[in-house]
């Protein structure tokens, strides 16, 4: 059975993807486009950050996003094609990220076992909110393992400049 603290590490592992994959890549990288159809790194970072935030907000913690940011990497959201006055700097988006780490943390150890077992509706589905928060890390893991493919798109393109 998976425990909160198995929770805990686990988005602490994720995060340690996060910093990996990103490292060394600026605003302007996060900005090119995939030669495909997919999310530039911009919005799945951002994507990654919003999720943390509906996270944070199932645990009773205050996010890290205002809700215009929130909006705009949000589920169903505009792709993020080119700098635009709604797009986030690219290092305040892994701030973002990396600051939910400990709230994410705290409220897991504070929530009560009863709060968990809470029946919910989340995505069209009847579940509880232990199980919402799962299906939020899991959320979160699809997205951050893109990160390695659009990571390497940059670099490679890098090279052809």
């Amino acid at each position: 059975m998976i425990d909160r603290e198995m929770l805990i590490n686990a988005f602490a592992f994720n995060l340690s993807i996060v910093k990996r994959e990103t490292a060394g890549l600026g605003h302007a990288d996060s900005l090119v486009q995939p030669p495909f159809q997919t999310n530039c790194l911009n919005w799945t970072m951002g994507h990654l950050a919003e999720n943390r935030d509906l996270i944070l907000r199932t645990l009773g913690r205050p996010p890290v996003f205002s809700e215009a940011q929130v909006a705009r990497y949000g589920y169903g959201s505009q792709p993020v094609t080119c700098q635009g006055a709604d797009v986030v700097p690219f290092e305040d988006l892994l701030a973002a990220f990396e600051r939910a780490q400990e709230e994410i943390a705290q409220g897991l150890r504070e929530v009560t076992p009863e709060a968990l077992a809470q029946k919910t509706k989340f995505a069209g589905r009847d579940m509880t909110v232990g199980g919402q928060i799962f299906f939020l890390y899991f959320h979160e893991t699809y997205h951050a393992g893109q990160l390695e493919m659009l990571r390497e798109m940059i670099v490679a393109q890098r090279g052809a400049r």
